[in-house]
């Protein structure tokens, strides 16, 4: 609903110049930049802990965000924001990485917390959550692709770089909603803990993949997937 005829109200169409008033009104609401949304996995944690406050990233993960945070730092981007899943590891990356790009805000948010987005096809037998945590989980996810993964407004002028630090769970839905794949298969895709995936919003609404969970930049022995 962000289609420039979306956001104007056609009956209010002037009699005399109508088309010309309607294509400057329809100008008005077009996009005008590019958004660039940088989702990040948040890095390697304690698997052991019981609840969330527990789940504190390891040594491995705390060296993997400092990793990323380099990379992210050298790619010479203004960022504009940092918005991060409330849950632990998912703030300690955050911290971590912020660290290496002073000045940038961050904000927390429960939308980008982990879960599970839709039952996946096919299905798998390693992981098979209650059918209610669905739709509990299911409806916050698919608010935050909404929320946070559109058009820029058409206020905006200039390109802008965004971070969002959260989970695989989260990353692959986002990833095959935004670029209209069916969603039932996001498990089908893998994420390296503190990878980078790369998304690119057109001002006309076109999405494109520019990178999937890299983690080139880290050593070999510094990759995990867990």
């Amino acid at each position: 609903r962000r289609e420039p005829l979306a956001l104007i109200n056609l009956k209010k169409k002037h009699e005399e110049s109508g088309e010309e008033e309607l294509a400057s009104r329809l100008d008005h609401c077009k996009a005008k930049a590019t958004r660039h949304i940088f989702l990040i996995r948040h890095s390697q944690y304690n698997l052991d802990g019981r609840a969330d406050k527990d789940r504190t990233l390891t040594p491995l993960g705390r060296e993997q965000a400092e990793l990323t945070g380099r990379r992210l730092a050298s790619l010479g981007l203004k960022f504009d924001q940092i918005i991060h899943s409330s849950m632990t590891r998912a703030t300690e990356t955050t911290e971590i990485i912020s660290k290496h790009l002073p000045g940038v805000k961050k904000i927390s948010t429960d939308l980008l917390r982990e879960g599970a987005p839709i039952e996946p096809d096919p299905p798998v037998s390693h992981w098979k959550p209650e059918a209610v945590q669905y739709y509990e989980d299911g409806a916050r996810i698919e608010a935050a692709f909404r929320n946070f993964i559109h058009r820029a407004d058409a206020k905006q002028e200039e390109d802008s770089y965004e971070i969002f630090v959260c989970h695989a769970n989260v990353i692959r839905y986002i990833v095959c909603r935004a670029l209209q794949f069916p969603p039932e298969g996001w498990l089908r895709l893998s994420l390296n803990n503190g990878s980078i995936t790369h998304l690119v919003i057109r001002p006309n609404g076109r999405v494109a993949l520019r990178t999937l969970g890299d983690t080139g930049f880290m050593p070999p022995d510094k990759i995990t997937r867990t």
